[in-house]
């Protein structure tokens, strides 16, 4: 099979390599998937290049979530799977070196689901990890119909899809944003408001929108994109017994937080590490995300395509940093 990979960190047009690898067969309970689309995530440029340490294995075909069709099954997986149409996630994840940066993978079952017929492989591929995300931190206190919830950086990749699932959900969406443009996109995707936190004071703001809620002001629950660097109009943000769910700290690893607040308002925090996510909390966002693309018109935003010969100009768009949605490889 065509497959992209490297034995060495450093930049993607110097240690992406293309050309054939063995075709693999699936083992217990796998899939064989010939893949059509390869997202590529800002986490698997940045293992390439470096950033996150060293190899994990002495080659690696990148990528992690993908789009494509089953065919071939092995032992005790279900036989009705070949020629489904599929979408996955943490293809190069979790111990498995060998990513959906190739025109085959095998995996696991339990991390594949149904793509519709009217969602485009690109589409598909755009799912995976940002949108699994997206639903575990959205989710991770429960319900959120009828609450009020706050989406930072609404027009990002992982943001977006938080938009959209809890305008799905039932919930009233805010939404931060950089932009009028990334305010355009939060609003399309579903958001009531969008906030431009270079330009207002993002806790007074929501604290104008929700003051006649009931409930009072603030929100109930926040999806964040940067727990550091957010966190001074994240807190303030809250109304009593509301929580953060943040994926992510840019602005501060080592960010300090008042224990003596979050006791008194009954606040609570949550990291999130999709990889290290309780396994029911996986399925049931599968099962949503797939329930949710199959019940109208979604915005599943491919950045930009690129064949798999040139995999490296896909990464390189990934680290200009200036893309909307997601990059994807096309290998079919």
């Amino acid at each position: 099979m065509r497959a992209v990979w490297y034995d060495k960190q450093g930049p993607a047009r110097e240690v992406l390599r293309f050309g054939e690898r063995p075709t693999p067969s699936p083992g217990r309970n796998e899939a064989l998937i010939r893949v059509h689309a390869s997202g590529v995530n800002p986490s698997d440029a940045g293992m390439r290049r470096g950033g996150g340490g060293q190899m994990a294995y002495p080659l690696i075909v990148p990528h992690s979530d993908g789009a494509g069709v089953v065919e071939a099954v092995g032992p005790g997986a279900p036989p009705r799977l070949i020629g489904q149409r599929v979408w996955f996630y943490n293809g190069q994840r979790n111990g498995r070196a060998f990513g959906s940066g190739a025109e085959y993978i095998e995996l696991d079952v339990d991390l594949i689901s149904p793509l519709p017929d009217e969602v485009s492989f690109a589409e598909g591929a755009t799912l995976g990890i940002p949108a699994m995300t997206a639903h575990v931190a959205l989710f991770r206190q429960g319900p959120v119909q009828g609450k009020v919830v706050l989406v930072t950086g609404g027009a990002g990749a992982v943001g977006h899809y938080a938009v959209q699932l809890a305008h799905w959900a039932g919930a009233t969406v805010i939404a931060t944003v950089s932009s009028q443009d990334k305010a355009e996109r939060a609003r399309a995707g579903g958001a009531d408001f969008a906030i431009d936190y270079r330009r207002e004071d993002v806790a007074a703001r929501i604290r104008e929108i929700t003051r006649d809620f009931a409930g009072g002001p603030g929100v109930h629950h926040v999806v964040d994109v940067d727990f550091g660097g957010n966190l001074a109009a994240t807190l303030p943000s809250l109304r009593n017994d509301g929580s953060i769910a943040f994926y992510a700290s840019r602005g501060g690893a080592a960010s300090e937080v008042a224990g003596g607040e979050l006791m008194r308002r009954n606040l609570s925090l949550t990291g999130v590490l999709l990889p290290n996510s309780p396994h029911e909390a996986r399925r049931r966002a599968q099962a949503d995300i797939t329930q949710w693309i199959s019940t109208g018109p979604r915005m599943l935003s491919v950045a930009s395509t690129h064949p798999l010969e040139d995999a490296a100009s896909a990464h390189e768009a990934v680290e200009r940093g200036d893309k909307v949605g997601t990059v994807v490889v096309l290998s079919a």
